[in-house]
This record gives structure tokens, C-alpha cells and sequence, in this order.
């Protein structure tokens, strides 16, 4: 912008002068207005008095600049003053300011409040020199302007700075956090490395955690796992979004849990001790992988309420070999009666041999159980009276009808 010409550039000058000279009590009146409500500040005016004075300086050389424009100037620089060159450093200086502000743990409103005060003392010590020197009336209220607009700038920037740290710390929070989760899952991760990360994001190691497991392509699980408190720790991981629950077995926590994840088709892995985690997070991945398949239906699925099937279902060529030679005798039927045969034997089974019971599960006739059972004797002989071979058939049997022997 280009200055006007003007012959009260002189009065501007003396102005300067005079009021360089009341810096020392525009400090000492600022730090008693701040006393009281904000004794940090005021005890930073008085411990770093010269860097204050310094300071204060430059506000004043760019209050005497910025009064010799006019007032259609001075408005366009209060809509748009991120347009305006920082000759000085002044944005630069209080965007660190605010980026201070919030590294101490301070409320930005306080740091505000602050600069509100330091712009009256000044106006009011410019206002009275501006008097006494004698400068044309345009010019006192180009000042006056000057003054705020000034004091709106550094506040804007402070406020930017203060944003600017927020968002990086959190950011870089939530990068030591996840690097966190990421030892806690890995096996080659020794406590010493854990203790000092999850003390650099000030995360309390608990006895137990577990691990919650929803699959990466549910919008609704990702974001139900993500409304999680802030205790828990979000793993970012190639198949599943997971994330790290502390002490799952505190008070009402599982039943927090189940309510919280209800929708998300979720697994919540059995607690353990956090150097067991990797191998309950395997676990987890397993109970994920059933709950796909529809093996397990629970939602949430607690995984320490399934091992039973996680077990049998952790190897499937395992359990099909196992099924295959348990079933064999059913292997030359046709599917619907094999079918038939299969939900008999095991309902047999559950029931302890009380055929009425088979009948009202099966809703068939008690004579239709007679028949099947019969059919069940003739195939697999005196196998159904051996306690041993009976529990392996249980076990072939118990997770739904097996595919037919191929």
C-alpha cells in the first residue's frame, strides 16, 4: 500500500518519540491490570521486561505506519490482513506465541483476554500523546483504527498458532499411540521399549486388555469402534480395524462393551495379560474369521465365550479329516438323508439318548426317531454305545451338518 502525503508526518514522529518514552508505564499499567486474573502473564511482563520492551516497540513503529494510511485503507487491511506483508516478523512471532500457549497446557480465551488489556493501555498512553502533540483529527482516528485492527492481526495469529500446535500434537499423539498398539501386538516387542512409549503418550498399563476386532469394509463398525473412549488404543492393520481395550473384565465394562459395539459386528478377544496379546489377537483373528462364515452369530462375539468352536475351527483341514472319519459310515447315503441322519445323531447325543426330547427338538414323530435310530445303529454299529467314540461324534457334529465326504 502506498502512504499518502501528508504534513502532519512531523506530528506522527514526535508522536512516536513521546509515546517510546511512556513504554516503561504502559508495561507497569498492563501488569496491574493483568495481576489479578492472569498472574503469568503479568509476571512475564516483569521477568522478561527487556524481550516485552522490545516488543512493545515494534508494535508502536507499526502503529505510526499503519496511522498514515487513510481510512478506506486501513478497512480493506481489517478484511483481509493474511493479505498483508509481515515486515516485521509480528505474525510470525505471536503464531509462536500461540503455539506456546497451547504446549503450557493454557486456555487460548485467557491468552486473548491479555492482548484485549494491552490494547487499551496502549490506545489510552497513545490517545493522551496523540492529545498533547497535537495531530490532525483524520489522523488520531486513523490510530484509533490502527490500534485494534493491529491488535485483531496478532490476535489472529496467535489463535492460528495455538490451532496449528493442537492439531499437530494431537496428530503426532495419535502417531506415538498407534505406534504403541503396534508393539503390543508384535512379538518382538520387550517391555522396557512398551513401558517408555506408552509413558510418552500417557497411557496407563493395565493387568489385562483385549483386542476388538471389526472388519475394515463396515463403515458402521469402523465407526463404532472409533466412539470408543480415549482409554482404548486405535491399531491400524491391513485386514481389520482393531483396537486395544484396557482391563476388559472391570466392573460393567463387558456389558459397556456389548452395548457400545452392538451393530458393529465386532470379536472382543479374551483378556490377557499384555504379553499374551499377540497370541489372544491370533485368537481374535480366528473368532473373526467364523463370525464371516457364520459360525459364530453372537454380535458382539466374546471370543471367551466361543473357544470351544475356535478351537475346533482353527485348523479346517484338520476338522475336516476329523469329520470324514468320524461320519464315514453316513458316506454312502444320499444328501437329504445323510442330512436327516445327522441332526438326529446329534440332537441323540445332546439329549443324553431321550428320544421324546429328540422328538420335540426335531418336531418329528417319537416312532420317526425310533426309525432314524435304527437306521443310526445298523450304519454305525456298536461305535454308538462307546463313551469314547460317542464324544468325537459330538464333536464332528456340533457345529452344524458337515459337507458330505467328498
Amino acid at each position: 500500500m502506498e502512504k499518502r502525503a501528508d504534513p502532519s508526518e512531523s506530528k506522527l514522529e514526535e508522536l512516536a518519540s513521546a509515546t517510546a518514552d511512556r513504554l516503561p508505564r504502559m508495561l507497569d499499567d498492563v501488569t496491574r491490570l493483568l495481576r489479578h486474573d492472569w498472574p503469568d502473564y503479568a509476571d512475564f511482563i516483569v521477568t522478561e521486561r527487556d524481550e516485552v520492551l522490545v516488543a512493545a516497540s515494534i508494535f508502536l513503529h507499526r502503529l505510526v505506519r499503519m496511522a498514515k494510511w487513510d481510512i478506506t485503507e486501513l478497512s480493506e487491511l481489517s478484511e483481509a490482513p493474511d493479505q498483508q506483508p509481515d515486515q516485521l516478523g509480528e505474525q510470525s512471532v505471536f503464531e509462536e506465541i500461540g503455539r506456546a500457549q497451547w504446549q503450557q497446557g493454557r486456555d487460548l480465551t485467557s491468552l486473548l483476554s491479555a492482548y484485549q488489556i494491552g490494547a487499551r493501555v496502549a490506545w489510552h498512553h497513545v490517545a493522551e500523546v496523540a492529545l498533547e502533540v497535537g495531530v490532525s483529527p483524520d489522523v488520531f482516528a486513523s490510530l484509533a483504527e490502527a490500534v485494534f485492527i493491529f491488535v485483531d492481526q496478532l490476535s489472529s495469529a496467535s489463535a492460528r498458532g495455538y490451532v496449528l500446535e493442537q492439531s499437530e500434537a494431537a496428530a503426532a499423539r495419535e502417531r506415538l499411540r498407534d505406534e504403541l498398539g503396534g508393539m503390543l501386538l508384535s512379538d518382538r516387542s520387550d517391555t522396557a521399549a512398551i513401558r517408555a512409549a506408552a509413558a510418552r503418550v500417557d497411557w496407563p498399563l493395565p493387568r489385562e486388555a483385549a483386542v476388538v476386532l471389526v472388519e475394515p469394509d463396515n463403515p458402521v463398525g469402523t465407526a463404532l469402534l472409533a466412539r470408543l473412549d480415549h482409554s482404548c488404543l486405535h491399531v491400524r492393520r491391513q485386514r481389520t480395524v482393531c483396537a486395544i481395550i484396557p482391563d476388559p473384565n472391570g466392573p460393567q465394562r463387558r456389558q459397556r462393551l456389548s452395548v457400545a459395539l452392538r451393530g458393529a459386528g465386532a470379536v472382543v478377544g479374551h483378556a490377557v495379560p499384555l504379553e499374551n496379546l499377540p497370541a489372544s489377537m491370533r485368537v481374535a483373528e480366528v473368532a473373526a474369521q467364523l463370525r464371516h462364515a457364520g459360525v459364530l452369530g453372537d454380535d458382539p462375539v466374546f471370543v471367551d465365550e466361543h473357544l470351544d468352536s475356535i478351537i475346533v475351527h482353527r485348523d479346517p483341514r484338520l476338522l475336516d479329516a476329523f469329520r470324514t472319519q468320524c461320519l464315514a459310515p453316513l458316506d454312502a447315503l444320499g444328501p437329504v438323508t445323510r442330512q436327516r441322519l445327522c441332526e438326529t445323531l446329534a440332537s441323540w447325543l445332546r439329549h443324553l439318548g431321550d428320544r421324546r426330547a429328540v422328538a420335540e427338538e426335531l418336531h418329528i414323530h417319537p416312532q420317526t426317531v425310533r426309525y432314524r435310530l435304527s437306521q443310526l445303529r445298523e450304519l454305525f454299529g456298536e461305535r454308538l454305545d462307546d463313551p469314547d467314540n460317542r464324544r468325537r461324534l459330538t464333536l464332528a457334529l456340533a457345529w452344524g451338518d458337515p459337507s458330505p465326504a467328498r
